[in-house]
C-alpha cells in the first residue's frame, strides 16, 4: 500500500499574475521541504502539474532535500494535475452572468476595479480571498448553466481522476509526492471518502497553501490518512488560503 502525499502549492501571486509563488509562498514551500527532510521522508516518485506555481513549489522542496544531503526523485511533469482555468471560466461566463443578474454585474465590476488597483499589492484583500462573484461564476461553471467552450467541470474531474493511471508502480509501502492545487486535492480526497459530486469543492476551499494531504493507495483503492496538514507552518500568519 503506497502513501500518496498531495501537496498544495504555496501562496500564489496577485489576481493579475496568479500563476507564480509570492514571496510568502516560496517561504511556505521551503518550510515544507525542510519539514519533510527533517522527518527523513523518502519519496520513491515525485510528480508536479504543469503550472508554474506547482513547479516552483516542487523545486523549493527538492532544493531542501539537496541542501540536507538527501536524495529526491526526478520530478515528473504531469499536466493532468493542473488546476481548472479560472481565468477562462471568468472570461466566458462573467458576461453572461452580468446580463442576467444586476447584482452580480455590480460586484464583478467592483472586483475588476479592486484587482486592477491592487495589481502590485500582493497582500491586498482582493488578492487573498474569494468574493461572492468568484463563488457564483464557479458554481455556474460546475452546474453547466451556460454554454462554455473550455473544459467542463465533469471533464476536469475525469482528467484529475485519470492521473491515477499516470502514477508508475513503486515498491509496497513507498511514498509518492504530488505537487498540485486545491481542487485536484479536493477531488481525490472526496474519492477516498466515496463522495462523487461537487462537494469536493468544499474540501478544496479549506486547504491551506503548502498543506499536505496523505492518501493510502492500493490496487486502485484510496483511503484518507490525513488532510490539510501544516505542521511546518507553526505561526498562524503563515497559514494562508489563497
Amino acid at each position: 500500500m503506497s502513501r500518496l502525499f498531495l501537496v498544495r502549492h504555496g501562496q500564489a501571486g496577485t489576481r493579475k499574475s496568479y500563476d507564480s509563488l509570492s514571496e510568502l509562498g516560496r517561504r511556505q514551500a521551503k518550510m515544507l521541504g525542510q519539514y519533510f527532510a527533517a522527518e527523513k521522508i523518502h519519496f520513491a516518485a515525485a510528480y508536479s502539474g504543469a503550472l508554474v506555481r506547482q513547479q516552483e513549489t516542487a523545486a523549493e522542496v527538492r532544493a531542501c532535500y539537496r541542501e540536507a544531503g538527501l536524495c529526491f526523485p526526478e520530478i515528473v511533469r504531469e499536466p493532468g494535475w493542473d488546476e481548472f482555468d479560472l481565468a477562462h471560466v471568468y472570461q466566458a461566463l462573467a458576461p453572461r452572468l452580468c446580463q442576467e443578474d444586476p447584482e452580480f454585474a455590480r460586484q464583478y465590476q467592483e472586483l475588476v476595479s479592486q484587482a486592477r488597483a491592487a495589481a502590485e499589492q500582493p497582500e491586498a484583500s482582493v488578492n487573498r480571498r474569494w468574493l461572492p462573484c468568484d463563488v457564483q461564476v464557479v458554481e455556474a461553471w460546475i452546474q453547466g448553466r451556460h454554454d462554455y467552450d473550455g473544459e467542463s467541470w465533469q471533464a476536469f474531474r475525469e482528467r484529475v481522476i485519470g492521473c491515477q493511471n499516470t502514477i508508475e508502480p513503486v515498491e509496497p509501502d513507498a511514498n509518492i509526492v504530488v505537487f498540485t492545487s486545491a481542487t485536484p486535492i479536493g477531488i481525490w480526497t472526496a474519492l477516498a471518502m466515496e463522495i462523487h459530486d461537487q462537494r469536493a469543492m468544499r474540501l478544496a476551499g479549506v486547504l491551506h497553501n503548502a498543506s499536505c494531504t496523505v492518501l493510502r493507495l492500493q490496487h486502485g483503492a484510496l483511503r484518507l490518512h490525513s488532510f490539510n496538514a501544516v505542521p511546518h507552518l507553526v505561526e498562524p500568519e503563515l497559514r494562508t488560503y489563497r
